[in-house]
């Protein structure tokens, strides 16, 4: 066994990583399943190679001058990533963070020496605040600054046909097949999967790991529950705009994987292997298992695993949060038949028996006229339904973050008896605050307190999407 290596810099140590088969969930599978462990990287993501690469060449290309300040947008590992190797070599470091980023990168982030500026990204793409104009601004304002824009800089990919995707044939002995990974910038898919292809001879199959509802595998947009992958699209944004690091045939097929189904498999991966990975690797092994139970003892397929769960102990691996949320509802996951489910007690428990029989969700659209809310809530039991985001078609359901308020029949019958609202008059001014929500695993208790004194009921969530509407009366002692 051959001594660790000895580097002059932590720059040195980024990349690098081992390959770690997933012998329990892959077991049974002809298929041997390989996992790039990216983050046992220096800054614990794959993210550390793309920022390394994106400041070298600002450097090369005079664009970071010294003394400069670099700006990022970024769901964290970016902004960690571009922390290490910015204040490595004595750069200034903005990292504007998404507001639903988990907050133990917030923290990260700010260990490492940068200011960090949280932003919604929960707002149409022209809007002022989103999170890419606010980094714009920024560097307007900022004398010396230079945007790193992973999004639509080549250094991202970049990096991973010189580092990652030879890493990989070199480690595989030139066996891999078919390499599996998540599509978030495209830097990692583009860059690690297009080498592969070139010193393959085409003969590897990239497959791209999306959320279900992501758009890059053709969902419809809506929001999902994975961080750092994937493409969303606010329903009044004008003009979807796709990443410049993302080559669009950069993938031959994707695996479109439900949160529940990736949220669950990152659990497994820390409890069955020993691997403390984030949400996204979830996602990415999902994929990669359903694609090995495709193949033979001949291939090999590698997944790449992006970051560390220790980014989000207060999401994916807090059983509290995942029961908030509605994806627990008995405390663990099982596998049954290869493929990962919620295990669902013989006898239903926490507000499933109730929500059962809730009868099917209503909803009123938020931009739907005061007539039209009245007519839906028409015999509604409790008359009390949630308003949401409009959006042509919801295939997946209706996500709690699109949900931007609640409707009340007695206010409407109100507002229309005494004349103060017409029937075809925007519904907006009637509009009350959303329900407190509660995830479908939750107790009675749990929901009664959540329901407090002042709302008519509360939204169930199961999958983080709107399930159904618990009325004040049906959570009565």
């Amino acid at each position: 066994m051959s001594a660790p290596a000895v580097h002059e810099s932590v720059l040195d140590a980024i990349g690098g990583t081992p390959l770690i088969r997933l012998a329990r969930l892959g077991a049974g599978l002809a298929a041997p399943v390989y996992a790039k462990a990216e983050f046992l990287s220096i800054g614990g993501s794959v993210k550390d190679r793309a920022a390394l690469s994106m400041v070298l060449a600002a450097e090369r290309d005079g664009l970071l001058a010294p003394g400069g300040t670099i700006v990022e947008a970024t769901s964290g590992n970016t902004g960690i990533g571009l922390a290490i190797v910015g204040r490595r070599r004595g750069y200034r470091v903005i990292a504007a963070v998404a507001d639903r980023t988990a907050p133990e990168k917030w923290d990260i982030l700010r260990a490492y020496g940068a200011e960090v500026v949280l932003a919604p990204t929960a707002v149409p793409l022209e809007d002022p605040a989103h999170l890419f104009n606010v980094v714009r601004r920024i560097v307007e304002e900022t004398p010396g600054a230079w945007l790193a824009d992973q999004y639509d800089n080549q250094a991202n990919p970049d990096a991973h046909v010189r580092t990652t995707g030879p890493e990989i044939w070199e480690q595989t002995g030139g066996r891999v097949t078919h390499f599996v990974a998540g599509v978030g910038t495209g830097g990692t898919i583009t860059g690690t999967g297009g080498h592969l292809k070139a010193v393959s001879g085409g003969a590897v199959t990239v497959v791209g790991a999306d959320p279900e509802s992501s758009v890059y595998g053709g969902g419809d947009g809506s929001p999902y529950y994975v961080e750092s992958i994937g493409h969303f699209i606010h329903p009044d944004t004008v003009e979807d705009r796709w990443p410049l690091a993302y080559r669009r045939d950069a993938a031959d097929a994707f695996e479109r994987i439900p949160d529940r189904e990736s949220l669950l498999t990152a659990r497994r991966l820390a409890r069955e292997e020993g691997i403390l990975a984030g949400p996204s690797s979830g996602t990415a092994v999902a994929a990669a298992l359903r694609v090995a139970r495709r193949l033979g003892p001949e291939d090999l397929v590698v997944v790449l695993l992006p970051d560390s769960g220790r980014s989000y102990l207060s999401k994916v691996h807090s059983d509290a949060w995942m029961r908030q949320w509605g994806f627990l509802e008995d405390g663990g996951a099982v596998e049954t038949g290869g493929a990962v489910e919620n295990a669902v007690p013989a006898e239903p428990t926490g507000l499933r028996p109730l929500l059962d029989s809730a009868g099917p969700l209503v909803t009123v659209d938020a931009d739907a006229t005061v007539g039209e809310a009245a007519r839906t809530l028409h015999g509604v039991p409790g008359g009390v339904a949630p308003a949401v985001l409009a959006r042509t078609a919801r295939p997946y359901g209706v996500s709690a973050a699109e949900v931007v308020g609640a409707v009340s029949r007695e206010v409407l019958a109100a507002a229309l008896a005494d004349g103060s609202a017409k029937p075809d008059a925007p519904l907006g001014a009637l509009l009350g605050p959303a329900l407190p929500a509660v995830g479908v695993g939750q107790s009675v208790a749990e929901a009664r307190a959540a329901l407090g004194s002042g709302h008519p009921g509360v939204l169930v969530l199961v999958d983080g999407r709107a399930a159904g509407v618990l009325p004040r009366p049906a959570l009565a002692d």
